[in-house]
């Protein structure tokens, strides 16, 4: 199904600020990467930059949350492949040209440092109950759904600049091993 023109847009500011990052992302240059013109995007974002950067994290942030809620129904390796795929998907899409959205906000600008670290706690939470559910302790799947998350951000980083997803399949597999090994029988 094709993406409303500000869906696309969204989308839009979603990979030029993984590619580029916050600082290269503006409203004249979202116009540039997704082809609309000027005055929709304005239109579209009157708050300017600072919506265009809150926009794409909830978009990230939703697109990933219903991929580890669909995921995590069929337990905590099946929600770990599908958060793998998911960056995979991205990557490859992207061409190996962008990283993690909210990685990049996270990190690069303090101003939205505070919600990016709200999605990374979203996303940290889904975890935990799947985890649980499959027998590991609450305590120790409060630890290892930091760890997935922060390995898989990581090594979405290091796949970037491999242009490989090597990095990501190897932190793939060892968390497969550590779940494997947490969940009780």
């Amino acid at each position: 199904m094709p993406l409303d023109p500000r869906t696309k847009m969204v989308a839009g500011a979603a990979q030029l600020i993984g590619e580029r990052g916050v600082g290269a992302t503006s409203v004249r240059e979202l116009a540039k990467f997704t082809g609309a013109p000027l005055g929709s995007t304005y239109h579209y974002f009157p708050g300017g930059k600072d919506q265009l950067v809150e926009e794409a994290m909830v978009w990230v942030s939703r697109r990933v949350e219903k991929v580890l809620a669909r995921a995590g129904e069929g337990g905590a390796l099946a929600a770990l492949d599908a958060f793998i795929g998911n960056w995979r998907e991205f990557l490859i899409a992207s061409d190996y040209e962008a990283s993690c959205p909210i990685l990049a906000v996270a990190t690069e600008d303090t101003t939205t440092a505070g919600p990016a670290s709200e999605v990374f706690k979203t996303w940290q939470g889904l975890l935990v109950p799947v985890l649980t559910r499959d027998g590991v302790p609450l305590e120790r799947a409060e630890r290892l759904a930091w760890l997935i998350v922060s390995s898989l951000e990581g090594a979405v980083v290091m796949a970037r600049s491999q242009r490989s997803p090597v990095p990501l399949e190897a932190v793939a597999e060892e968390i497969r091993g550590l779940i494997r090994d947490a969940v009780k029988p």
